[in-house]
């Protein structure tokens, strides 16, 4: 009989210990090539599922609308306003409240800029990066914002995290 592989946190959690639809122990075996937590019991397999952000770049006269992080990861530094998608919201629809609850500014999401994977660590696995235009609104920091400003290209402050990065490149390039 083959041993199962060695166990990776990241498939198979310590924390997962019973079984979720019958309460059995759970068990780590061999499913897909990667050691997963399965019930000996009902067959159930526990699937770890990628946490989805979605960000949303606004980009008025030149300037791109960031917001300084209150909360870690990557706390005080500035990012595009961002937040994790919730389970059936649309990404869009994500991007829009995002902005809203951190700015306090309406947008309508008008184009798809990138998709990034970032493996490993405590934020999104996978972000999706809008861009959008300004419905109403003054902004305003709020939730988990510190401040908020537009930033010209020669003005950009520490930057958080890759999709932040792509937000100013796109904003040095002009589009």
């Amino acid at each position: 009989m083959s041993q199962p592989p060695a166990t990776d946190p990241s498939y198979a959690p310590a924390e997962i210990r019973y079984c979720a639809r019958c309460a059995t122990e759970m068990i780590v075996r061999d499913i897909g090539g990667k050691a997963r937590k399965a019930c000996p019991s009902c067959r159930y397999i526990h699937f770890v599922e990628a946490k989805v952000g979605v960000g949303c770049m606004l980009i008025e006269d030149g300037a791109l609308l960031l917001v300084k992080r209150a909360r870690d990861p990557e706390k005080g530094k500035w990012c595009v306003p961002a937040g994790f998608l919730d389970y059936g919201e649309d990404p869009r629809e994500t991007a829009a409240r995002e902005m809203l609850e951190e700015t306090s500014l309406r947008v309508r999401v008008t184009e798809l800029v990138d998709v990034f994977y970032s493996p490993g660590g405590p934020g999104a696995s996978v972000f999706i990066l809008y861009r959008a235009e300004r419905l109403g609104g003054e902004p305003h920091a709020d939730d988990d914002a510190l401040e908020v400003g537009f930033f010209r290209p020669h003005e950009i402050p520490e930057i958080a995290f890759e999709s932040t990065e792509a937000a100013v490149r796109a904003l040095e390039r002009g589009r």
